[in-house]
């Protein structure tokens, strides 16, 4: 039903394992985020963390790698009207050539956050990848307000967007790391996101993704959106999660009272 990274159907193709007959591949992939209780106090603090979001991923293989993959990130800016100047990367720690590739493009220094967190890889024995993530500012007013405040802050003043992944090795059952033979690119950008910046609203509640859900509950419920924060956060709530079952259900995954919380529709 579910998996944990959308590059689980391409692992195959990252050990050259198995040959694709394309070198690209875009997908659009619903994310659900199954721990419930977290989420409600996301909404009640964080309005870029719906219950489900959409992904938009580009998988390259056998094709260009860290060079194109930032050479397309960083010049996407301008024609979606981002700021350049609000716009941040982060690099991993000891990754020299990222931040070589990243300095033609963005020459501000004080634009680049390091971090180890920037290593990723799920599980014992599989590709593992170095990543930049590409973050914009959103200003003050919409931040924790603490001095300390920076890239990689929980609150919604440091904003990621879209995240290049340089998959370029493979850990075995020792843990050691092997260079890939064929290194990869797979990057991920959240389109609730996006919309909300491109749309100039604080909040992915406030976008025409989820504002025609929110009047009709509006209307059923007859409570107004935007008085006051406690009966908002309930009306994001069901927006959400009727939002979430609707994706779920078109694909496939059905409500069931055996086998777990959910079936597959195929089961």
């Amino acid at each position: 039903m579910f998996t944990n990274a959308g590059m689980v159907q391409f692992k195959g193709v990252f050990l050259t394992e198995e040959i694709r007959e394309y070198n690209r591949a875009v997908t659009s992939q619903s994310v659900f985020e199954r721990e419930e209780s977290i989420m409600i106090w996301r909404m009640w603090e964080d309005r870029s963390a719906p219950y489900l979001f959409r992904d938009v991923g580009q998988f390259l293989f056998r094709d260009y790698f860290k060079e194109g993959a930032i050479e397309m990130g960083g010049t996407s800016w301008s024609p979606m009207g981002l700021p350049a100047e609000k716009m941040w990367v982060t690099i991993y720690l000891d990754d020299d050539e990222a931040f070589h590739l990243w300095s033609k493009i963005v020459p501000r220094s004080g634009s680049f956050a390091w971090g180890e967190r920037q290593f990723l890889g799920h599980g014992r024995y599989r590709p593992v990848r170095t990543c930049s993530e590409i973050v914009i500012d959103q200003g003050k007013e919409v931040g924790c307000g603490r001095p300390e405040c920076k890239v990689g802050c929980e609150c919604d003043r440091f904003l990621e967007l879209w995240n290049l992944v340089f998959m370029q090795f493979n850990r075995d059952s020792a843990g050691k790391l092997h260079p890939l033979a064929k290194p990869c690119i797979d990057t991920g950008m959240g389109l609730e996101r996006i919309s909300a910046i491109l749309q100039r609203v604080k909040s992915n509640y406030d976008t025409d993704l989820f504002t025609p859900v929110i009047q009709e509950i509006e209307t059923i419920s007859h409570t107004s959106y935007g008085k006051d924060l406690r009966s908002d956060v309930a009306l994001r709530v069901i927006a959400d999660h009727s939002r979430a079952a609707t994706f779920l259900i078109s694909d496939g995954v059905l409500p069931s009272n055996e086998e777990g919380a959910m079936c597959s529709g195929g089961s």
